[in-house]
């Protein structure tokens, strides 16, 4: 058998991850034991698992996620009012396929953005496309495209995610032509897509925030009564971590 001919045929085919795989079984001695359906079937599960890689990295690559985070990684021990049965539901990412939202508040260092991006995480993973934006970055950027004349490009390629994630958002309030972006936002997400928003502010200062009881009513109308909520309390992890370390590093030294 010409092997080499055979896996430059798989590579012009676009089927890398399987020449690999064909290379790597030909160089393993207990290979031929396999009767030939289990070595097809090993080089199409290799093929398989190579695509679906590389459109997750497509998917993370878009989304941009701040933080490098995961679901299993979450800390559910610590007391910080994060709910174990709601939280493992959000991971299914259901609410996303059926177009619900996620308000995630509470203080600062609580550990917000970390779980905004654990989810966009996992809902990466499950083949849904996904954008993050820090609430300020997202209405400059806006503001920008709309001075280039680009701004319904931009909006439709917000539209096309099917979970945005708003992190950070408020405690300041929101300008004239904040708004209406935020409105329309909002409104192409309905019956289309999800929102994450995480806040320092809680929702029922959420109106004022807005600034325009009309717009603030057409806004949070959309999306309070369609979303779960995350209310964190409690000192900041990072505040709490920083200590841990500093014990354990005065301890090692006491040694």
């Amino acid at each position: 058998m010409l092997i080499h001919p055979m896996v430059e045929r798989l590579r012009g085919l676009g089927l890398a991850a399987m020449a690999d795989a064909f290379i790597e079984m030909q160089n393993n001695p207990s290979a031929s034991d396999l009767s030939r359906e289990d070595w097809l079937g090993l080089l199409i599960d290799r093929e398989a698992t190579g695509r679906e890689n590389k459109r997750l990295g497509r998917r993370l690559r878009d989304a941009k996620l701040r933080q490098n985070a995961v679901i299993e990684d979450t800390d559910l021990r610590t007391p910080r009012g994060l709910d174990r049965g709601l939280f493992q539901k959000l991971t299914t990412c259901g609410w996303v396929r059926d177009g619900q939202h996620l308000l995630i508040v509470g203080p600062t260092g609580v550990g917000k953005s970390w779980l905004a991006c654990a989810l966009g995480h996992k809902a990466c993973r499950e083949g849904l496309p996904v954008i993050y934006r820090r609430a300020p970055r997202l209405f400059a950027e806006l503001a920008a495209a709309r001075g280039e004349g680009r701004l319904a490009r931009l909006m439709t390629s917000l539209e096309r995610a099917r979970l945005l994630i708003v992190d950070d958002w408020g405690p300041e309030p929101l300008t004239a032509e904040q708004r209406r972006d935020l409105l329309e936002i909002v409104d192409d997400r309905d019956g289309k897509g999800s929102l994450l928003i995480t806040s320092q502010a809680p929702v029922s200062r959420w109106h004022e925030i807005i600034g325009d009881p009309t717009l603030g009513d057409a806004i949070l109308d959309r999306v309070i009564h369609r979303a779960h909520r995350i209310e964190l309390k409690g000192e900041s992890l990072r505040k709490r971590h920083a200590i841990s370390a500093d014990e354990s590093l005065t301890t090692t030294r006491e040694k």
